[in-house]
């Protein structure tokens, strides 16, 4: 994700989903575990996620892989099947 100047400063969980290209029960996941911050506006279905920290779950995400690569529990990164 860019920060262009016109880009909104809150994303729903479906415009997370679409940027990780994942489906949205497994953004609802993250932010369940509190992998992922979020907060409810309003009603019990509206959920806001920033974009930077959609930014600093790719970010962890990133350095949670190169540790599993490093000690040999990822071969690869070459995708074995859809894991959404």
């Amino acid at each position: 994700m860019t920060a262009e100047p016109n880009q909104p400063r809150f994303l729903t969980m479906a415009q997370v989903a679409d940027e990780l290209n994942v489906k949205q029960n497994l953004v609802q996941g993250l932010i369940r575990t509190g992998e992922l911050r979020a907060f409810q506006v309003g009603g019990r279905s509206l959920w806001r996620i920033g974009r930077q920290d959609v930014e600093d779950y790719i970010e962890q995400a990133y350095r949670r892989t190169a540790a599993r690569i490093a000690v040999g529990e990822l071969e690869d990164g070459t995708e074995t099947g859809d894991q959404e």
